[in-house]
């Protein structure tokens, strides 16, 4: 067995080829995505082997400010761990032999804790049993591509069904993105949407980071525009990796909320990935997974398709953490993790 520590600058095209022997991963595992988010970070794939089976992970080291201490976490979206065959099929020795070999990573470079969000729709079987705590947290929705086109509408709730057909009497329209000119548009709309709603500073992008995302090799986008004469009113990327098309980043203009021209984007995304053959179109989740939470209710008009988002807390040195949490005094009582992050 074979255990590789790949980093994303010096091993960028073996990441590449490591994560090709995976059956089934997404874009946030990729190392063009990990390339294009990574700042002052650094992005790793842990990686272990034998001569049939591979296993990998892909985490970000982080400093913690003021110590000689290391934390790790993943990039923005669902990542988690992937494999070559289903998680239920790793043999439990290739198991046993990755986990202790990353906890010797951890040990090595003062790693205190480890936190990743999870892919709701990749099986991760026993990967995290008696390895910190798989947290779940919400409930995603995702449009089931392999029922028939009439069969994924029938899902959509009534009141979407009756909206999309009046936004096409309305004249408007939905178009794949082409040109240079029509990515700004989008990447104007998505900002003053982000600024709108007073969004985190993590939910903002140079002009620079969306043509990287939108030109790499690496994996499949689909930059989808609703227009209405002629002026584009909302838009969305879309990313496809293997049997998945994910809505990833989207913006609607204020002029037009009320007409919610995302549900047309949504529905013509639909078709496009019935047109590739995928199996998922997800949509993701909400902060919760509550009607009243609002972008849960809109996604949950599409589908009845739910997933289980889970994140993994990992505490691996306890008396480190517990000195950086009493460090900055953090509220025990909060559900942050880790928790010396929360203030």
């Amino acid at each position: 067995m074979k255990f590789e520590i790949l980093d994303i600058n010096a091993q960028k095209q073996l990441w590449i080829d490591t994560l090709k022997k995976c059956n089934n991963y997404d874009f946030y595992h990729t190392a063009t995505y990990h390339s294009i988010e990574e700042n002052e970070h650094s992005s790793r794939l842990f990686v272990a082997s034998d001569d049939s089976q591979t296993l990998a992970l892909p985490l970000v080291i982080r400093e913690i400010e003021g110590t000689d201490f290391r934390d790790a976490t993943s990039v923005y979206g669902y990542a988690g761990p992937v494999a070559s065959e289903d998680m239920s099929q790793i043999k439990s020795i290739l198991l046993d032999f990755f986990r202790q070999e990353l906890k010797s990573f951890f040990t090595e470079q003062n790693i205190v804790s480890v936190f990743s969000r999870l892919h709701p729709l990749i099986d991760i079987g026993d990967f995290f049993n008696d390895f910190g705590q798989e947290v779940p947290l919400n409930k995603t929705v995702s449009i089931d591509i392999t029922l028939t086109v009439d069969e994924q509408r029938s899902k959509y709730r009534k009141s979407n069904k009756y909206e999309i057909n009046q936004l096409k009497k309305k004249g408007f329209e939905v178009i794949e993105a082409t040109s240079d000119a029509d990515i700004d548009e989008f990447i104007q709309i998505y900002t003053e949407n982000m600024e709108r709603v007073m969004a985190t500073k993590n939910y903002f992008f140079s002009k620079e980071y969306f043509y990287n995302f939108l030109k790499n090799e690496e994996f499949k986008n689909v930059l989808l525009l609703a227009k209405k004469d002629e002026t584009t009113v909302a838009g969305a990327i879309f990313t496809v990796s293997n049997d998945i098309m994910q809505y990833h980043l989207a913006g609607t203009s204020e002029a037009f909320l009320k007409e919610t021209p995302m549900k047309l984007i949504l529905d013509q995304a639909r078709l496009i990935a019935n047109d590739l053959d995928l199996k998922y179109l997800h949509l993701g989740g909400g902060i919760t997974s509550k009607d009243t939470d609002g972008l849960f209710r809109f996604k949950s008009g599409f589908s009845d398709s739910f997933y289980r988002f889970s994140v993994w807390n990992y505490i691996h040195s306890q008396e480190q953490y517990d000195t950086l949490v009493a460090k900055v005094k953090a509220d025990p009582e909060s559900s942050f993790f880790p928790l010396y992050r929360s203030v």
